[in-house]
């Protein structure tokens, strides 16, 4: 009797459990919407004329799709090379970043030595220094090291993380302890052991590091409006300032131009979501 009042509890709780899921998939369905709904518009206004894009009722379909809009923002802006230096800034920063990052979080995860402890607590706390409010003096510090104007100032400004060390460290830590002994019996240096066993098998931690770094050094515009004054060296984020500037009435082009600094990391993005998830979820589990 027992065993058929359970039955019939599970089975009158089933419906709820599935409208539950049911609304749960709507608030997110909802959700992505709503974050997905600018950049799509944006997309879409990037094929009108500039009649076009603030039309009131809105128009979602163009008519006619002005392919041309793309061609006009590469001649009429210095597309190529405002990509080319953010791709570069980008590309170098990221590399730093992992390969300082990880090593960082290497020695902070597999060595003993006095005071780490309190030396990465006080690394990690950096984090919490907003970089406003040190801004004025590393301005200084670059311009007396004639770094200013210059690509190598993004480069060296952004080179170390505290970010990437905690994240990196916090995977290392889920990886046993006894491979590192072995590795050591067998002979290997802690660099190899950290070239050869550690990297490889952080590669969701890496991926997930990769890409927030390389995410926010292409969207940084603050670091090159301060440091990058000649137009040869802008970041795309700079060059579209001052193309919307120049052209604030082409709306079209201005929202070409928004596409085509997106995309790249749109792209980068899906290729590596996977790993970029399974790295978020994984980091700080001990394995």
């Amino acid at each position: 009797m027992a065993v058929v009042t359970a039955g019939a509890r599970v089975t009158r709780r089933r419906p709820w459990g599935v409208a539950g899921r049911v609304l749960g998939y709507c608030a997110l369905i909802v959700a992505a919407a709503a974050v997905l709904l600018p950049f799509v518009w944006m997309v879409i206004s990037s094929l009108k004329s500039n009649n076009q894009v603030f039309t009131i009722p809105l128009q979602w379909i163009p008519n006619p799709v002005r392919w041309s809009n793309f061609i006009d923002i590469w001649t009429k802006a210095d597309m190529g090379t405002w990509l080319k230096n953010t791709l570069v800034l980008s590309v170098a920063v990221t590399f730093l970043q992992v390969l300082t990052g990880s090593f960082a979080a290497y020695g902070f995860s597999r060595t003993r030595f006095p005071g780490r402890d309190v030396l990465f607590l006080a690394y990690v706390g950096t984090i919490a220094v907003p970089w406003q409010s040190y801004m004025i003096p590393q301005f200084i510090l670059f311009s007396k090291l004639h770094l200013s104007n210059t690509l190598w100032s993004i480069v060296a400004l952004q080179a170390f993380a505290a970010f990437g060390v905690f994240l990196m460290k916090q995977y290392f830590e889920s990886i046993p302890e006894e491979l590192s002994e072995a590795a050591r019996i067998d002979g290997l240096s802690e660099y190899g052991i950290y070239w050869r066993i550690m990297l490889p098998l952080s590669v969701p931690a890496i991926a997930s590091l990769t890409l927030l770094t390389f995410t926010n050094t292409w969207n940084d515009y603050l670091g090159p409006l301060i440091y990058l004054r000649s137009p040869e060296i802008w970041t795309i984020q700079l060059g579209l300032r001052s193309f919307i500037s120049q052209y604030n009435a082409e709306y079209a082009l201005i929202m070409a131009g928004s596409v085509l600094s997106v995309l790249p990391i749109a792209l980068i993005f899906m290729l590596g979501q996977r790993h970029f998830v399974q790295g978020i979820a994984t980091t700080g589990l001990k394995g």
